[in-house]
């Protein structure tokens, strides 16, 4: 989103007054889907709903499914805006629902902030670990750093077997990533509910 959200200089410049309201409802697509999680997330916090991340994957997940079918059956060029506004408001409804989830430390759509968070915990890690006074302090920056180094190898790896799974499958295997995100969160909320004796709050 940020490479949306930096386009519109261009388009400005060349004056592509449909290419700039495109990337407008792409960002405000975005913010959407970040706003409902978040609200989304509050709602199920204040009423104790402990299954509330996973029943806003969910959701999400039967969006994508919902979009992927459509596209499955009834693509054409004409519908690929649709579809990019579409997975911008779940990449926004994501990437919020993670951030809230990890507190701040993982944002799963983009990866230039996990980047400058990583090197800000490698530079307090290494600091911790040459001063006496900070030592205790170093498997904490530590466990930060191999946190923000899983979440970027797993969004490259991510960018690169999406780049080849819909390349061979086009939109089924998007389809497949919407069953991956429904089985996981129907899962969490399965062992959550069994270890609070199925009760939902």
């Amino acid at each position: 989103m940020m490479g949306n959200t930096s386009q519109p200089s261009a388009e400005v410049g060349s004056w592509d007054l449909l290419g700039l309201l495109f990337l407008a409802v792409l960002i405000l697509a975005f913010v959407t889907g970040a706003t409902l999680a978040r609200l989304a997330v509050a709602f199920g916090l204040r009423r104790n709903v402990r299954t509330v991340f996973c029943l806003v994957l969910l959701c999400e997940g039967a969006l994508l499914l919902a979009t992927s079918l459509v596209e499955i059956r009834w693509y054409s060029v004409r519908n690929n805006g649709e579809v990019l506004v579409t997975l911008a408001l779940l990449m926004g409804l994501h990437n919020a629902t993670s951030t809230q989830l990890s507190g701040g430390r993982v944002r799963s759509t983009h990866v230039t902030g996990t980047l400058t968070d990583a090197g800000m915990a490698l530079g307090s890690w290494l600091r911790a670990s040459v001063s006496r006074r900070e030592a205790t302090d170093a498997p904490v920056h530590r466990a930060l750093l191999c946190t923000h180094l899983v979440t970027i190898v797993s969004f490259l790896s991510g960018c690169v077997a999406g780049y080849f799974l819909f390349f061979r499958f086009g939109f089924s295997a998007m389809a497949g990533l919407a069953g991956l995100l429904i089985l996981t969160a129907l899962g969490g909320i399965v062992r959550t509910l069994h270890r609070t004796g199925w009760r939902f709050r």
